[in-house]
């Protein structure tokens, strides 16, 4: 049994500055006049959209960003928040819709700073990110039902992506993203064993448990047949934004805007990185099961899966519901204002998971892979 200190995550460190504070802190750091501030939602941090007044001798208006204020546990990582920054400005000069920082009065991108002025106060670590046009994929889900091709361009984005930092990406902080024991990686489903409790006494519980078992035995023994790279970690429904690019008559059609939240990033595998996207892509769509393969589909465009890894896709979705689900219900627990955010996979993601179970990976596989092969011939990169 874990212990009660086991059972507590970095979700207790999570920042709580109020819009006064944080105006004031974006003067001091930046240098930057505020003449808007509104919260946004999150997670494990807290991130306020702000609009700034352009200096003297710029063009008259205003220039939109996202302060990014790190929980405490890891703002004392500044190895890690580096390669997160370092990889957005990287993947933005690639041709990635990715935000770049605005440099602090010292000209850093990062600066850690306390929140009151006592000894003992946290302190944690403050980036100003450019903000990115566009609506987050889980807004126009209902639009997106007959639309299934961004769901390829999704998938061709989180390949593109991953190749791009695997090969590309050299910045010395890199070495930060070894990171073993963090519970978003999906190579750490195992250690859901500790939070489960938070389930209580939920009916799917159950099928959580059985989840975690089978990835035990079926998916950790063939990690090291999958082949390696730096994931995003995170490319869900909220953390994609598009932009429609159709005239007003017609079917909408959309391109992605905008790529958020970086925070997960860590070395794991390619098919790590579908897995997640196909799992996201689940939460909102009208057609959940088959989805998935529009977004393999572009995914393999780029990097076509071997075997093995087309083998373990299915436990490995599930077992990303499974994170999901189980880490948002113990989050809750912490932070029961941030209830409705910390849920929001939960709306739909336990039935999809219990109509995953109860369907079964062959035909879960066929009906993904069957959408994938219309598409024509893997690996033909465009």
């Amino acid at each position: 049994m874990s212990s009660e200190s086991e059972n507590q995550p970095q979700t207790l460190s999570k920042p709580a500055f109020g819009e006064k504070e944080a105006t004031e802190l974006v003067d001091r750091v930046f240098g930057l006049k505020v003449s808007w501030i509104r919260p946004l939602p999150s997670y494990d941090d807290q991130n306020f959209h702000v609009r700034v007044l352009r200096s003297k001798g710029e063009a008259e208006g205003a220039d939109e960003y996202v302060l990014k204020i790190t929980n405490s546990e890891d703002s004392q990582e500044p190895d890690l928040i580096e390669a997160q920054t370092q990889a957005m400005i990287f993947l933005s000069a690639e041709g990635f819709p990715s935000a770049t920082p605005c440099l602090t009065k010292d000209g850093n991108i990062m600066s850690l700073e306390p929140r009151g002025s006592e000894p003992d106060t946290k302190k944690y670590m403050v980036r100003l990110l450019t903000y990115l046009p566009g609506t987050p994929v889980a807004k126009v889900a209902a639009e997106l039902a007959t639309n299934p091709q961004i769901f390829y361009e999704i998938g061709k984005l989180a390949a593109s992506l991953d190749k791009a930092l695997t090969e590309k990406f050299h910045h010395p902080s890199v070495k930060s993203l070894h990171r073993g024991q963090f519970i978003w990686n999906l190579a750490n489903v195992p250690l859901l064993d500790r939070y489960i409790y938070a389930l209580g006494q939920n009916q799917y519980r159950e099928v959580v448990e059985q989840v975690i078992e089978q990835f035990k035995e079926k998916v950790i023994p063939k990690l090291s047949s999958f082949r390696a790279c730096i994931n995003h970690g995170d490319l869900n429904d909220h953390n994609i934004l598009v932009d429609c690019t159709s005239p007003s008559q017609g079917a909408p059609q959309y391109r992605v805007s905008g790529i958020l939240d970086f925070s997960d990033m860590s070395y794991g595998y390619y098919v790590f990185e579908v897995a997640i996207a196909m799992m996201y892509a689940m939460i909102e769509s009208a057609d959940p099961l088959r989805v998935g393969g529009h977004v393999l589909a572009g995914f393999e465009r780029v990097v076509p899966l071997t075997a093995a890894e087309r083998g373990a896709l299915f436990l490995l979705v599930c077992g990303r519901f499974a994170q999901s689900l189980v880490i948002a219900a113990h989050t809750a627990l912490a932070y029961p204002h941030n209830r409705d955010y910390l849920l929001v996979t939960a709306r739909t993601g336990w039935r999809h998971l219990a109509r995953m179970a109860e369907a079964g990976q062959a035909a879960v596989e066929q009906l993904w892979f069957d959408t994938a092969r219309a598409y024509g011939p893997r690996g033909d990169a465009d």
